[in-house]
């Protein structure tokens, strides 16, 4: 689900914290409180009715009233995620198609399926190829190419400096930062979307023994040799380490259009520009970011499918011998995605995705514990999905808001507090496009991933826990788990762009 918001200054008092807010959710004009399509269908099943009877008989149009009736009823009962029940019986139908195929099994090596026995990644990233350039600033970059829908992804590395011990002021400004290098990606020509992935993960403990090793005196005492060796092992245990990365997304176009460009062409324009887009991170409070090499993002994705790895990988590096990894060999070398979970080589994983934004205005602590480690949970990665709108589409966008908002409101001689809202909202939305905000379109995915099958339900627990402290609506993705997890990682993966039917059609069902 996406959710429309503007990159404009938040609401602010002189004595309290700034407060954020004014999201909105995409909806079309309808008569009552159905969507377009499924005003259609009304007035469509009203005169198709009105026809048989007139060709027929009496019994005939009620006969089809009826039956129009019955579909419309499906297109307008929906759960508190906003999922009607036409959605949700399509949703089970092609689960069970999937599974007759054996579409939700994957065997990849020597003894599977893939070809020339690689390892190669499943399902919407199986035809991406990996390839790695360099910046203006001689920095080595990983180019992810996705041909089926000609994007290109590059993966920037972050060390977001947190909020401990930080003064209000200077958060209040990263924020601001923040939205302001938002709103910049709709002016940038073709960037299709922006991913955020928070990671949380185990300490391994390799980097601090190979810190303390290589700082230790040779000539220190016994006793200080074996308490620093002490806490060596004993320190990393229950602790965690946190990892960032932001995907940008560029399509081979650079406008509606125009022509695609080679992957020579797209390697060679994004390293000219890629010092500018890391450049205008740092001061959202990412801290040092810097472009991943084709190595360090193998290693990623390879320990986000078999998280078993990560110690492998991190003695190796610490070694000063760095697993040669490349693409074809990052994906699992097993898969099977279930309804609503999906194990992956060495661990089992479960993805939630945002049905509903918080509501009203929120700090900008309110992920904080979402996005902290939690002792229930191996590894959990949280993914904020950005797509930015120029500012030629943003107007025409937020002006049909705000017509539909204003439709709702008086197509009824008693509106609902949430129509009445909804509309204030959609005109402060307009009033911000207007004034020079951007308009992104966002959504949610939250991945936890266990390493025992008898830990899930105690991770499912602490999922809808931290949800609520985050105002957060999550609902489990269902029936396609492999590809939100997929989704969740720092690909670059626009799913809007791999569906059949379009996104706007989707919405209204």
């Amino acid at each position: 689900m996406t959710m429309n918001g503007t990159t404009a200054a938040p609401n602010a008092t002189d004595n309290g914290p700034r407060s954020y807010g004014n999201w909105t959710k995409p909806r079309t004009a309808g008569l009552l409180g159905l969507s377009a399509i499924g005003t259609a269908i009304l007035f469509g099943g009203a005169v198709f009715s009105v026809l048989i009877t007139m060709v027929s008989n009496i019994g005939n149009g009620v006969i089809t009233g009826v039956i129009f009736g019955l579909f419309l009823l499906t297109v307008a009962a929906k759960d508190k995620h906003g999922q009607s029940l036409l959605r949700r019986a399509t949703t089970r139908a092609g689960w069970m198609f999937t599974r007759s195929k054996g579409s939700h099994l994957y065997r990849s090596g020597p003894l599977g399926r893939a070809d020339w026995g690689t390892v190669q990644l499943p399902g919407l990233a199986a035809g991406s190829r990996l390839t790695e350039w360099r910046d203006s600033y001689n920095r080595p970059f990983a180019l992810i190419q996705v041909p089926a829908t000609s994007h290109y992804t590059v993966v920037i590395g972050t060390e977001p400096d947190g909020a401990a011990l930080v003064d209000r002021e200077q958060i209040d400004a990263w924020v601001a930062e923040w939205g302001m290098w938002l709103a910049t990606l709709g002016d940038e020509p073709g960037i299709e979307a922006v991913s955020v992935t928070i990671e949380t993960a185990p300490d391994t403990g390799t980097r601090l023994r190979r810190e303390v090793t290589s700082r230790m005196d040779p000539n220190a005492p016994e006793f200080a040799r074996r308490l620093l060796d002490d806490l060596v092992d004993r320190y990393p245990a229950g602790s965690a380490t946190i990892k960032a990365y932001v995907a940008i997304t560029f399509h081979a176009a650079p406008r509606t259009g125009g022509r695609r460009r080679t992957p020579d062409e797209m390697g060679r324009e994004l390293a000219s520009r890629l010092p500018g887009i890391t450049q205008g991170l740092t001061a959202t409070g990412a801290g040092t970011s810097r472009p991943l090499s084709a190595q360090e993002l193998c290693e990623v994705i390879r320990v986000a499918y078999d998280p078993a790895a990560a110690r492998l990988i991190d003695e190796a590096n610490a070694a000063g011998e760095p697993p040669e990894l490349y693409w074809p060999e990052v994906g699992p070398t097993a898969h099977q995605a279930g309804w609503d979970t999906y194990r992956h080589d060495s661990a089992l994983s479960v993805t939630w995705m945002m049905s509903n934004a918080p509501r009203g205005n929120v700090p900008s602590s309110i992920l904080s514990r979402l996005l902290a480690p939690h002792r229930d949970i191996a590894r959990k990665r949280v993914t904020l999905l950005y797509r930015p709108i120029d500012a030629a589409r943003a107007a025409a966008i937020v002006e049909a808001d705000v017509r539909a908002a204003s439709f709702n409101l008086t197509n009824t001689n008693k509106p609902t507090a949430r129509n009445v809202t909804a509309t204030r909202a959609a005109l402060a939305t307009a009033a911000e496009e207007a004034a020079g905000a951007g308009l992104v379109q966002f959504g949610m995915l939250v991945t936890a991933t266990v390493l025992d099958a008898s830990q899930e339900a105690d991770a499912r627990a602490a999922i809808d826990n931290l949800s609520a402290t985050a105002r957060l609506r999550i609902r489990v993705v269902h029936g396609s788990q492999d590809s939100a997890f997929a989704a969740a990682l720092p690909l670059g993966l626009v799913l809007p762009k791999h569906l059949q039917m379009p996104a706007e059609i989707r919405e209204q069902l």
